[in-house]
């Protein structure tokens, strides 16, 4: 089984958020900074790893996303308020 990544960008600190999933969390951060990435996060420019979750199953980081993605966004800010208080770009500590 492969394993996955439930991740959280933002624009800036507080600002538009994009909810993600992915295998390979460098390989799919770096597409998004990089403007690989065509479609929301490319045209809001949302750039800012501000929240993961590492999952042993694909299956079960794509249901965690799922979930996410309909929460609402007060719920969302609160995640990552927990894990990253400072809105910090963690991108560097998954390298």
């Amino acid at each position: 089984m492969v394993g996955g990544y439930v991740y959280i960008l933002a624009s800036k600190p507080n600002g538009i958020l994009y909810v993600g999933v992915t295998s390979d969390l460098a390989r799919r951060v770096y597409e998004h900074r990089n403007g690989f990435v065509s479609g929301f996060s490319k045209q809001y420019a949302i750039k800012r790893l501000v929240f993961f979750e590492r999952y042993d199953a694909i299956q079960t980081a794509i249901q965690r996303e799922h979930n996410i993605k309909h929460w609402p966004r007060t719920w969302k800010v609160r995640l990552i308020l927990e894990q990253n208080p400072e809105w910090n770009d963690l991108y560097e500590s998954i390298l």
